[in-house]
């Protein structure tokens, strides 16, 4: 899915029918310096992005095909009349711009979080406690208004906002109207983590490898990162995760060897799995995701987390079926 700029679009709604699409860019270029080039059609949406210098990267899809880099920049730039495509173009700031770029590679991790069960100012608390490098999509319960949080690392770096252009206020300033807004109407949010790439050491050799191709610590790294956020954000905000995810643990012990805190064999702290243990694949993630269905059950929130662990099973959907998971 394309994500498109909250703030007025500098101009919208061309026909391409009428452009020369080479030539738009050049001139935008010359005439902003660094934006957007938004297409969009009944069939298929797509994006470039751009500084003076150069095309940054493109998005492109159309039903079950996606492209990203430059084979989706030279098929947007080649599209003729045929395409219908609606083209828009915005500006964003040059601090900005290289963060847009990154974004056709995000991949959501929480999908239609409510203000009925947790706040926008828990979230962001945890988004930076995850370190999260990604964006939180905020609409307004008036379907009209709405806000983009743009985080590296765990620091709020900008944001995109509907009520903005270029005489806004401070981004603080409009990150605080966006939190209170979601207070007084409600909202959804939906969270998207950009991908980044890390060492994976075998012998003296050093290969990248991306999140989803980690093994099951990853995986169980995500589900307990899943239930954290929606204990610490929810109804049982004030409960202490840590302290009665221990307690559970504890419980399970007997059935679990591993889990016992007292071996600190396995340990989950700060979003991250560290575990000098003997258990194998399967008995680790039946122990975890056993205890984490039990505790929810307790807190009355069983159905919540099931929602909100769509996702995650989507993602880990041949792993899951692997182990014979069953959440």
């Amino acid at each position: 899915m394309v994500i498109i700029p909250r703030e007025k679009p500098v101009i919208e709604n061309l026909n391409i029918y009428y452009l020369d699409i080479r030539k738009l860019f050049e001139h935008f270029q010359g005439e902003i310096g660094s934006g957007g080039v938004f297409f969009k059609s009944h069939s298929a949406e797509g994006a470039i992005f751009f500084d003076e210098d150069e095309l940054l990267n493109g998005y492109f899809q159309e039903k079950d095909t996606i492209l990203t880099g430059n084979s989706a920049i030279d098929l947007l730039i080649q599209a003729d009349s045929d395409h219908n495509y609606s083209v828009s173009i915005y500006k964003i700031s040059q601090e900005e711009i290289y963060f847009w770029s990154s974004l056709p590679s995000a991949e959501i991790i929480y999908k239609d979080l409510s203000t009925d069960f947790t706040n926008l100012d828990g979230l962001i608390k945890n988004m930076r406690s995850e370190k999260l490098t990604g964006y939180i999509d905020v609409a307004i319960s008036d379907g009209i208004e709405g806000g983009l949080i743009f985080i590296s690392n765990g620091e709020i770096i900008g944001g995109s906002y509907s009520w903005g252009g270029e005489k806004t206020d401070s981004s603080q300033n409009n990150l605080k109207i966006l939190v209170d807004k979601t207070k007084k109407s409600g909202g959804i949010f939906n969270v998207s983590r950009i991908p980044i790439k890390r060492e994976k050491v075998t012998g003296e050799s050093k290969e990248q490898v991306s999140d989803t191709n980690l093994d099951i610590f990853a995986m169980l790294e995500e589900f307990l990162g899943v239930f954290e956020t929606v204990v610490s954000t929810g109804k049982n905000k004030g409960a202490g995760f840590s302290s009665i995810l221990k307690k559970k643990f504890v419980e399970k012990a007997e059935e679990y060897a591993f889990l016992d805190p007292f071996a600190a064999e396995f340990e989950y702290s700060a979003r991250r799995i560290k575990y000098s243990g003997q258990a194998g694949e399967k008995e680790l993630a039946d122990g975890v995701i056993t205890s984490v269905k039990e505790l929810a059950e307790e807190l009355g929130i069983l159905s919540e987390v099931k929602n909100y662990m769509s996702l995650w099973a989507d993602k880990y959907e041949k792993k899951i079926k692997e182990l014979g998971i069953v959440f």
